[in-house]
């Protein structure tokens, strides 16, 4: 196929590289900067040599549809020839090259390991790391065990592809780089712009972004594409640059397919195309010779402690930015406008993430578990997912009875079908059996196309899309709808066929793995579906919250506008929120921003108390609780769902290990000064620590950490069962004296000395490690030194005879002979009356 296209790109001179590599090997990798070719010639190549079709994976929906147009055009035809495509609800088959998209492509793995009549398979821009480009590299590294003859190429258009080579068990070919002369002008705000915040971009960058744009229209020539992080901000920009003498066109994945297409084919106009980052590789934007970069992008993130997921904008990597740059010089030289400096990029990340270190892992570890790998072991993964974040999605999948024990359930297995967030799949699965099947698809369909809308309440945007009948939505629904059925018809097929299984659905490529699973229903509790007809609201909550029960929540405070989750995570309702006065409502989208003590809701709706019993049914507890608790000692039964409680009753006989064990927690958290500590206490404990500090062991560390980790020891707890309690409880830290040492203490640490004139001192232990006494310095005549208690000599603090401070030392023998002689002099003028001897040290 290959010799009838005419178009000479660069990665033809790799061309006879790659087939010799893929012959001997099987697989290669093939880096390729962008403009090379690579996405539309290499495929007609490797159609023309091998036995089967070519299947080609890209990460965007918009490559995927721009890739197959490219190529049919190439060869004189239309899609749906030779050459098709698929993505998610559309597909026009080709017979000897398809474009997927990677998660169909992990479909399909799963469904046929084998993939029979396919000959090749092309994994595009592998550097992207989605998480669907992971797992359908690793997949099909794994089905070459069994289809030794599948060829397996990897494409990347950066040079880092020494990782991807050692997965893939081959080698690197290196297309010319063809990309024309770009130069780069820095061009950063006049003054500094604060960094984006959560989804936040300061207006005054886009601004900055919108005079750029005008700039760069009238300093070069050729159309301009220019990068902003998402939707919002394409509109915004798209507002400021109003009146320009050019076409202002938009690019992103929320575009129809022909409004898509109308970017792509190219106009004799001259044009500015906003785009996000779906621009950055896999398909060229004709006619574009320069780019304005806001150096933004969007990534996903997960909150695993608190079950959010949601989108922040973060500061393009160096690698990122190169991408961007490359889109200017692909068809002649350019020039690119970044809108920052050059100082500043020198300090940015050099490369983007994987999407693997801070996505939401749930859907990632069910297609493991539905490929028979739970933990992803022996899979040619480039890295091993986070251990916390994997043992989250791996907790949620347990929680909505998807996996088990013995690996992915039944359900588990429908819900990996149906191409959704395994929280969707599960609403949608036991949505229809609960409200019918007609709601539980419309409203998935809203969550899983994220159709935008004005409105927090959820069953208003329904209502709004059925009217509207927004296409996003009503292509979702068509889906959704397609894919119900075929699930029902694979179903029936498998219970007519058991225990006859295809080696696609338990057994993987080159491992003895068992083939069973577990077939129970996981019901959503005990409860039924509460009595009576739902009505418009009722039966879309009760959809969300089986896609959501950890996110009902009821209302906490007296304005009705914060809640708390079942989940544990407090969430506000906006301002001007509908749903405010509501004092149920599950949460379908929240964010929590930087800084922000509580989550913001984006979507939810109304729910009653029973609703959100019946879908939180495994929630459901009702526990003796001992624990301290804002404060003090709290007994009591509870009946809670999830972290709400919904009734309290005191219990009348807790457990004295409980309490002992709560009134801990307290000491630890709020610390030893909530006991009564006497004078004699406080002393012994001061004695204590000094000989700790001058002896050592076997004396006791009393520290407040010390004294914590031993409480059992010094503190009678049998009788304290609050606050109050400990109020008027004394430690008792003779229990902790050693023996036989303790003979001793008086001896080591006294609580008095006794002057040469018989008078007993105090001996202050506050200072640790440095014990003092204060007295008037004639009773101190007759000490030649200063005494020594353990090894150390005391610090004596010297008062004149009206009690002030004449000096300080702790070598008592050199103060009389140096320090005395002024000390005299000064206290003798103006004490005459007392005596004051030249010789103190032999008086008494």
């Amino acid at each position: 196929m290959i010799d009838e296209v005419r178009l000479d790109l660069p990665v033809r001179a790799a061309l006879p590289s790659l087939g010799a590599a893929l012959d001997e090997h099987g697989t290669a990798v093939l880096v390729a900067p962008p403009g090379t070719g690579k996405t539309t010639l290499v495929p007609l190549a490797l159609a023309g040599s091998v036995a089967g079709r070519v299947l080609v994976a890209e990460p965007r929906r918009v490559a995927v549809r721009a890739a197959a147009a490219r190529m049919a055009s190439l060869l004189g035809e239309r899609v749906g020839d030779r050459v098709g495509y698929a993505i998610r609800g559309e597909r026009k088959p080709g017979s000897r090259v398809e474009v997927v998209t990677t998660g169909l492509l992990v479909a399909r793995l799963q469904r046929d390991p084998e993939l029979a009549g396919v000959g090749a398979v092309i994994l595009d821009e592998c550097h992207e790391r989605h998480l669907d480009t992971d797992l359908a590299l690793a997949f099909a590294v794994d089905a070459r065990v069994l289809r030794p003859d599948l060829q397996l190429l990897a494409t990347s258009a950066t040079a880092a592809a020494d990782r991807l080579a050692t997965l893939l068990e081959g080698p690197v070919v290196t297309a010319p780089d063809p990309l024309h002369p770009v130069d780069v002008v820095w061009s950063p705000p006049a003054k500094p712009v604060p960094p984006p915040r959560g989804m936040r971009v300061e207006p005054a960058l886009l601004d900055h972004v919108g005079a750029t744009t005008r700039r760069a229209l009238t300093e070069a020539d050729g159309d301009v594409l220019v990068f902003l992080p998402g939707r919002r901000e394409i509109d915004e920009v798209a507002r400021r640059i109003g009146g320009v003498d050019a076409e202002v066109l938009t690019l992103h994945g929320g575009l129809d397919a022909a409004q898509q297409d109308a970017v792509l084919a190219g106009s004799s106009h001259r044009r500015i195309v906003l785009a996000t980052a779906i621009a950055e590789t896999s398909l060229t934007v004709p006619g574009v010779r320069v780019v304005v970069d806001a150096g933004l992008s969007r990534r996903p993130w997960t909150d695993h402690a608190r079950g959010l997921d949601a989108l922040v904008t973060v500061l393009a990597s160096q690698s990122s930015a190169t991408q961007r740059a490359g889109r200017a010089g692909r068809e002649a030289p350019g020039v690119v406008y970044r809108c920052w400096s050059e100082a500043e990029h020198a300090h940015r990340d050099r490369d983007d993430a994987p999407e693997l270190a801070q996505a939401d892992l749930a859907g990632f570890a069910l297609q493991l578990a539905r490929w028979g790998t739970p933990d992803g072991s022996g899979l040619a993964l480039p890295d091993p997912p986070p251990a916390t974040a994997f043992g989250t999605a791996r907790e949620l999948l347990r929680g909505l009875g998807l996996v088990a024990d013995d690996g992915i359930t039944d359900r588990g297995r429908a819900v990996a079908t149906a191409g959704v967030h395994p929280r969707l799949g599960r609403a949608l699965l036991d949505g229809a059996a609960a409200v019918g099947e007609k709601t539980a698809v419309e409203v998935v369909a809203l969550l899983a196309a994220e159709v935008p809308g004005d409105s927090d309440d959820l069953a208003e945007r329904l209502r709004t899309v059925r009217a509207t009948n927004d296409p996003r939505w009503r292509t979702e629904v068509r889906r959704l709808r397609q894919t119900s059925g075929e699930r029902d018809t694979t179903q029936a097929e498998r219970a007519g066929k058991m225990p006859q299984a295809s080696l696609g659905e338990t057994d993987r490529p080159g491992r003895d793995r068992p083939a069973r699973e577990k077939h129970t229903r996981h019901a959503t509790g005990s409860r039924n579906l509460p009595d009576g007809a739902l009505g418009e609201t009722e039966a879309p909550a009760a959809v969300v919250a089986l896609a959501y029960p950890d996110r009902i929540a009821r209302a906490r405070g007296q304005d009705a506008r914060e809640f708390l989750t079942t989940g544990g995570t407090g969430v506000e309702l906006a301002a001007g929120s509908r749903l405010r006065g509501q004092e149920w409502v599950v949460v379908a989208d929240a964010v929590r921003g930087p800084g922000d003590r509580v989550a913001k809701v984006r979507l939810a709706v109304p729910v009653d108390e029973d609703l959100a019993r019946w879908a939180a049914a495994h929630l459901h507890a009702d526990d003796e609780v001992v624990a301290w608790e804002d404060g003090d000692v709290v007994a009591e039964r509870r009946e809670r769902l999830g972290a709400i409680v919904l009734a309290r009753r005191p219990l009348k006989s807790p457990s004295r290990e409980a309490v002992a064990a709560a009134v801990r927690k307290g000491l630890q958290e709020e610390g030893i000064d909530l006991l009564r500590w006497t004078d004699e206490a406080t002393s012994l404990r001061r004695r204590l620590a000094f000989l700790h500090a001058a002896r050592g062991e076997p004396w006791p560390a009393v520290d407040d950490a010390s004294l914590l980790a031993r409480t059992d020891e010094w503190l009678d707890l049998a009788r304290v069962r609050r606050r109050a309690d400990l109020g008027r409880t004394t430690p008792h830290l003779t229990a902790l004296l050693p023996w036989p040492e303790a003979g001793r203490l008086d001896e080591l640490a006294p609580t008095h000395v006794t002057t040469p004139d018989g008078r007993r001192v105090r001996v202050d232990y506050t200072a640790p490690g440095r014990p003092t006494v204060a007295l008037k310095l004639q009773h101190a005549f007759g000490w030649e030194r200063a005494p020594v208690l353990a090894g150390v000599p005391v610090v004596v603090h010297l008062l004149s005879p009206a009690g002030r401070p004449a000096a300080v030392t702790a070598d008592l023998a050199s103060f009389w002979g140096d320090g005395y002689r002024q000390v005299r002099a000064d206290l003798r003028g103006r004490y005459p009356k007392h005596a004051w001897p030249e010789d103190p040290q032999h008086q008494s």
